[in-house]
This record gives structure tokens, C-alpha cells and sequence, in this order.
């Protein structure tokens, strides 16, 4: 009607919304503690309060380097309430490469988990003018807590919403060097009803959150479930056992996995007795879940639904359960809620029609703002109000998605994204490599592993180890080469371009 003000969405202020529904139901579970949705908000409220102190406005950026627990959780959402930019950090990162994302993001704030002390002094010295404050676990100090104790619960006066930045999540590129995806309070919200109405996510759920929240696929279904109401089990580290006594203990319904934490929970489960009655689903994505495991879960009554998912999309892209289509398993499902999928041409950029490999774009409410301080590469991705993937796929004739490859130079081992040309990058300024070409190979246990082919300088000794640990020196340890492979020179096309599908062919899984 005329004259009505729009409706604005804050992220922050839809938390109020669920605590005016559900105020005494159990939202978050973790670290031997137990919050109610209005316990939670009262917290929230008291480090908005504290925030506010700082001098911190809207626009401005917070870094979060804290494990899936109620500080991450309880920093975020007081945040959003103030229009604070949240930048969640992948604390397995090196302290460079930390320090990096810290800088390139110009944070004002970093929130971090005692845990992490030692990885923050190390890059201390480069974050000049930077306000530090620990998130402790022990009983006897915990700054955190410190700040907010007797601090003000009422709410603060909202100053963003709709299309405006809310969350920073950093992936990379071709260049190897991280880009800060911006995602706004409406790219959450139409996430999270996308999720909602595509497959089964109930009030009633509980929910374990153990996917890391750096990564979206960790971080989304955090939306979710207090959109619908449901209980977070936050699990600040995968163990497998773990995971089958807090389902049994807690009468857990659901997760979201990867592969490598499914094909471990299934070993596990073999040599344990668990009562996992309450488990209707679990979610899968990262990379594409094996049938046999798909299989193996059904044999022990527990569905398994598979996500593809992407950053710049707030997340998940398409679902395949089921109930969908149970011989579409090969598939990843179909567009979430209110998604629009398009499968183009790579060069004319034109609809392809069913069946026809090309490129997937995506469009609707879940896509991103662009590249942080990234124009350039923001025009690349973002053209007519489309999002364009690099990724290879194709809709069948009866609306599935088939993924073909996932940007094709992705290594996804464990769940965990290793960029090629990051890896390429390092090992390109050993004095002793004259050129390198990283792939991924598979991997029994982690799904897919890095594997460098090196040509050597002239005269040089450098072996297998030496190339290895030079990695480990450079980047996190996840993302070291597993195997080198030394060869007299690189495969090339007629324009010099490094024909990686070649070496791909070749190459043997590396156990």
C-alpha cells in the first residue's frame, strides 16, 4: 500500500524477532554452557553496548579468529545490530597469511579465542592501531566476558540493513590471493529462506554446528537455525566419537558435514555402540559425496543430502535429497528457494539448452556484493544482475544440476578449499624451481590432495621433502603439497598456457 515505509532487514534485529517468538527454547549449546534465545540476546545486546564504547560505527570492521562458540556467536550478531562489518578469519591460516586478511580488510577490532594467543602476538606488530581482545575459556579470566559484565541489554538503534555489508568472508581466486567476498543482510536472509524451503529444516531441530563458521558453509546454517528456531550444538573441533555422543546425548536431528567427516563418522560408528534414533538427515557438500556412501548411510537409516554450495552466493546453490528424484543422486539436486540457475555458453555467453555443458550463473537475493576494495574483479564475476561461477555444469532434462567442475583449480580436501595458484605462487620463489603446476589428485581419506610437478633449476638437489616443507614454512599446514612429482618440463598448449588436465590424467592417488 502507499505510504508505507518498506520493510528493512537487519540480520541483528531478526534475533530479537526469535526471542520475542521463542524466548526461554534452548538456542545454543557449547563449551558446557546452554543459552536460551533471550539469554543469548541479552548478551549479544551487552557486547553491542560495549562495541558502541569503542568508538566502532557502522562501516567499520571486526575480525573474528574464535572456533564455532558463543563468543563468534555473540560478537556477530551484536555487530549486524550496529551495522559493524564481521570479518570471520580461518585461524588455521599462517600468521602471513593471517596477517594479510587482518590488513587487507583495515579491521578495527579482532576478537579471538585464547587458544589463538600465540598466532595474534606473532602478527601483533602489524596490526598498528588495532584494538585486541581475548575470548577465554578458563575460568579464572576471560576479557571477553570482562567487557560486557553489568554492561546495558537494551537494544541499540539499528543503523544498516537490506543491501548494505554486513560479513566479509575471504576466498581466493586465480591469483591465489584471498578476496573478501561482501555479503549483505539481505544475501543471509534470502540464504536462509532458500535453505528453509528446499529441504527439511524443522523448529523443532537440533542442530550440531561443527562446519567451521570462516567457511559459508558453516557459517549460513547459523541464519537458519534461529530463523527457524532452532538449537545450535556448537563443536568447536571435529572428533568423530564426539559427534556420535552429542547426537545420542543430546537426541541431535541433523548436520551439515563433508565427505571426509562422514567417511570418518561411519568408521567410527562401526566400533561404538550409539543410540542415533533422533537422526532424521545429515548434509553434505564441499565436494561431491560418493554413492557408496550415500549407501552405507542408508544401511544404517540415516538420509543423506547433498549441497553445492558457493561463497559469493551466501552458500548453498542447489540440494539433492531424496525425495527429490532417489536416482539423482549423481546429481547436485535442484536451485534452492527463490534461486535462478542458468547454465551459458563460456564465450557467447548464451543459454545453453538441457543437457549442454557451459558455465553455471546464478542470480536472485543470494548474491553477493562483490570483491572487498575489488572492482575489477567484482565486474569479472557480476555482470547484469547475474553471478557468473567459473564453474562447469549442465541441467538434465529434468531440472538437475550436474556439476561438471568445480573452478578447476580448487583442490577441495577434507572440505577445505587449497587454491593451486596460491600453492604455485610460494613454490615459484625457491631458488631452486624453475617452474611448478599444482593439482589436485585423489585421496582416499580427504577426498583430494595437492600434488606439485616441479622442474628443477640446472644442477639443483632439491628433493621430494625439501619442497614439502618449504610449503609447511609458507602456508598452513592443510594446505601443504602431499606429493611432488619432478619432471623435464611442463605440458603446454600452442599459446604457453599449462595444460593441468593432462597432468590430471596422469596422475595417481596418493595415499
Amino acid at each position: 500500500m502507499k505510504g508505507m515505509d518498506k520493510m528493512n532487514i537487519n540480520i541483528g534485529e531478526m534475533f530479537l524477532n526469535r526471542v520475542q517468538l521463542t524466548p526461554n527454547k534452548e538456542a545454543f549449546i557449547g563449551n558446557n554452557k546452554r543459552y536460551t534465545y533471550k539469554e543469548m540476546n541479552d548478551q549479544i545486546n551487552q557486547f553491542a553496548d560495549y562495541l558502541q564504547d569503542t568508538g566502532l560505527q557502522a562501516g567499520d570492521r571486526m575480525a573474528l579468529v574464535c572456533k564455532n562458540n558463543e563468543y563468534f556467536i555473540t560478537a556477530f550478531f551484536a555487530a549486524a545490530k550496529l551495522g559493524i562489518i564481521t570479518v570471520p578469519v580461518n585461524w588455521r591460516l599462517s600468521p602471513p597469511e593471517m596477517a594479510y586478511i587482518l590488513g587487507n580488510a583495515e579491521v578495527s577490532l579482532v576478537v579471538y579465542d585464547e587458544s589463538f594467543r600465540n598466532v595474534i602476538e606473532t602478527i601483533q606488530g602489524e596490526l598498528s592501531g588495532v584494538t585486541l581482545l581475548e575470548a577465554g575459556t578458563s575460568l579464572d579470566e576471560n576479557p571477553f566476558l570482562e567487557t560486557i559484565t553489568k554492561r546495558e541489554k537494551l537494544e541499540p538503534k539499528n543503523t544498516t540493513a537490506n543491501d548494505d555489508t554486513i560479513l566479509i568472508m575471504y576466498t581466493s581466486g586465480t591469483t591465489g590471493k584471498p578476496k573478501g567476498a561482501m555479503i549483505s543482510h539481505e544475501n543471509l536472509y534470502g540464504a536462509s529462506v532458500g535453505m528453509s524451503h528446499i529441504i527439511d529444516w524443522w523448529h523443532d531441530d537440533i542442530f550440531i554446528s561443527v562446519a567451521p563458521f570462516y567457511h559459508i558453509g558453516g557459517f549460513a546454517p547459523i541464519i537458519t537455525n534461529f530463523h527457524n528456531g532452532c538449537t545450535s550444538i556448537l563443536m568447536e573441533d571435529f572428533d568423530p566419537v564426539t559427534v556420535w555422543k552429542t547426537i545420542e546425548d543430546e537426541k541431535v536431528t541433523t548436520m551439515m558435514t563433508v565427505p571426509a567427516m562422514l567417511a570418518f563418522m561411519l568408521k567410527a560408528i562401526k566400533q561404538m555402540k550409539a543410540d542415533y534414533s533422533s537422526v532424521r538427515n545429515f548434509t553434505c557438500g564441499a565436494s561431491p559425496v560418493p554413492k557408496q556412501l550415500i549407501e552405507a548411510y542408508a544401511q544404517i537409516g540415516i538420509s543423506i543430502q547433498q549441497v553445492y554450495g558457493i561463497t559469493e552466493y551466501t552458500g548453498a546453490v542447489s540440494f539433492w535429497k531424496k525425495a527429490l528424484d532417489e536416482t539423482k543422486g549423481d546429481s547436485m539436486g535442484k536451485p534452492v528457494f527463490q534461486g535462478k540457475l542458468k547454465i551459458v555458453d563460456m564465450n557467447t555467453k548464451e543459454e545453453l539448452n538441457a543437457g549442454e555443458d557451459g558455465e553455471i550463473i546464478l542470480a536472485g537475493p543470494q548474491v553477493f556484493n562483490g570483491y572487498w576494495n575489488n572492482e575489477e574483479e567484482s565486474r569479472k564475476v557480476l555482470q547484469d544482475g547475474w553471478y557468473y561461477s567459473g564453474d562447469i555444469g549442465r541441467v538434465d532434462k529434468d531440472g538437475f544440476l550436474h556439476v561438471i567442475d568445480r573452478a578447476k583449480d580448487i583442490i577441495i580436501s577434507g572440505g577445505e578449499n587449497i587454491y593451486s595458484a596460491e600453492l604455485e605462487s610460494i613454490l615459484s620463489t625457491h631458488p631452486d624451481i624453475e617452474e611448478v603446476a599444482v593439482i589436485g589428485v585423489p585421496n582416499e581419506k580427504w577426498g583430494e590432495v595437492p600434488k606439485a610437478y616441479v622442474v628443477k633449476s640446472s644442477e639443483s638437489a632439491i628433493d621430494e621433502e625439501s619442497v614439502i616443507d618449504y610449503c609447511k614454512q609458507h602456508l598452513a599446514s592443510y594446505k601443504a603439497i602431499k606429493q611432488v612429482e619432478f619432471i623435464d618440463q611442463l605440458p603446454r598448449n600452442a599459446v604457453g598456457k599449462i595444460l593441468k588436465h593432462t597432468l590430471k590424467d596422469n596422475a595417481k592417488e596418493v595415499h
